[in-house]
């Protein structure tokens, strides 16, 4: 446990037997813990099973490592954008474009119909919109001044027919 972990009994419910823990450092095997749960509910009430992680790579030539690219899952008929980055001398060439639509044609075979992510005004949301993003809204935080923008693309096949759910 790290200094800022803080546990908490769970006494206003006393036939619960339980402890709650605050902390910045999450163990890897918590997290899938919560995630795969919330994946069978979601499983159990919908019938759909789906759920999938999505990543497209750009990788060192030379090394092989991961030096950006785009991470993201599907489940639901929604692909959702969790974090894309490229370094700095790889901006502007049209590799992001690239990325983005390799995601985006992936996410549809998968049968996503649509696709949502957010970023911060001083990130790339006009990125966002010269590839047909638009903006749900917006969400102050910090510094002053700045937003989360939430976004939102609708998936269509090449036919420009919406693509079905599966």
């Amino acid at each position: 446990m790290t200094a800022s972990d803080l546990a908490v009994t769970a006494s206003s419910h006393p036939e619960l037997r339980t402890d709650v823990v605050v902390t910045d450092a999450p163990v890897p095997a918590d997290v899938t813990v919560i995630s795969d749960a919330l994946d069978r509910f979601n499983m159990e009430t919908t019938g759909i099973a789906d759920r999938k992680p999505l990543a497209v790579l750009v990788r060192d030539p030379e090394t092989h490592r991961a030096v950006g690219g785009l991470t993201g899952r599907t489940s639901l008929g929604l692909f959702f954008v969790d974090l894309f980055y490229l370094p700095p001398q790889l901006r502007g060439s049209g590799l992001g474009r690239v990325i983005l639509r390799q995601a985006e044609k992936e996410a549809m075979t998968r049968g996503c119909r649509t696709a949502v992510l957010y970023t911060i005004s001083f990130q790339a949301p006009g990125f966002y919109r010269k590839q047909g993003w638009r903006c749900l809204g917006e969400v102050p935080c910090d510094p002053p001044g700045t937003s989360r923008v939430f976004m939102t693309k609708e998936l269509a096949a090449p036919t420009g027919e919406p693509v079905r759910s599966l």
